[in-house]
């Protein structure tokens, strides 16, 4: 593949380690102090993107779930908001593959392809340029996956039915996960985040599709996985959630993280 066509890392050495070694070597030590949690195959998960000290063993959580389908799954469709650049509704790139430290991941070009006839998409390269909420996803899907193509979805503001139907459009069947990135609330003190991220799993779990960015950076998109996922009869699981006041950064500042698997209930 011509490299020129690929979106480099821009996190990498930030959020994540640079070196091919470290990066591959610290992920599947996050993976292997997961917990095993027996369930149904999820169809959705919701994961934090935070740098690896602070997030990483919540996201853990939900990527070591999916290995009984390491070999099944085949598209991830993952969605994060923008941090760097205002968009109005969804933005694609227009490259055929995103690079880690770990190589390239293929871009899926029919199913972009697909989502170009919807009013709310656009092909837009500059939010994703230096976006990390999808990039520190990347490393987790290589350990997690063996042979995969990605739809990478920046979500700016946007309607939850507008997500909702980027997403049925790639709904596919068990081939298929969907992956949202998101943080909880932002810089409360650490017993006051406790109560407002409560607040929002019970949310998040009831498939209430109003949650406010204040609440979730990640708002946009969860609240068009929740109408969608509600639609299709899933059910959510809490598989984690803490702050960065639990991991690595003190208490008086916090960022929170929770992690969700979204599966069928008559499934598996």
């Amino acid at each position: 593949m011509n490299s020129v066509s690929a979106r480099p890392p821009a996190v990498a050495g930030m959020f994540y380690p640079a070196a091919a070694s470290t990066l591959r070597a610290s992920v599947d030590a996050l993976l292997a102090a997961a917990p095993a949690l027996p369930m149904a195959q999820p169809k959705a998960i919701i994961v934090p993107h935070a740098g690896y000290i602070y997030s990483g063993p919540t996201a853990a959580r939900a990527y070591a779930a999916l290995a009984p389908w390491r070999q099944h799954i085949r598209r991830i469709v993952l969605l994060g908001p923008t941090h760097r650049v205002a968009v109005r509704g969804l933005a694609l790139p227009t490259v055929q593959a995103f690079a880690t430290p770990l190589g390239d991941i293929r871009l899926d070009g029919p199913a972009m392809a697909a989502l170009d006839e919807l009013p709310q998409v656009s092909r837009n390269d500059a939010v994703h340029a230096l976006e990390h909420s999808l990039e520190v996803q990347l490393p987790f899907l290589q350990r997690c996956f063996d042979d995969f193509t990605l739809v990478p979805l920046a979500v700016g503001d946007a309607e939850p039915e507008e997500v909702a139907e980027a997403l049925e459009r790639l709904w596919g069947g068990d081939e298929t996960l969907l992956v949202i990135s998101s943080d909880l609330s932002h810089y409360l003190p650490y017993a006051t985040a406790q109560q407002v991220d409560g607040d929002t799993c019970r949310h998040i779990l009831d498939f209430d599709a109003r949650v406010h960015p204040r609440q979730a950076c990640g708002a946009y998109p969860i609240n068009g996985l929740l109408l969608a996922a509600h639609r299709h009869g899933l059910q959510a699981r809490l598989l984690a959630c803490c702050n960065s006041g639990d991991t690595a950064g003190d208490r008086e500042r916090v960022v929170g993280y929770a992690a969700f698997a979204f599966a069928s209930s008559d499934h598996g």
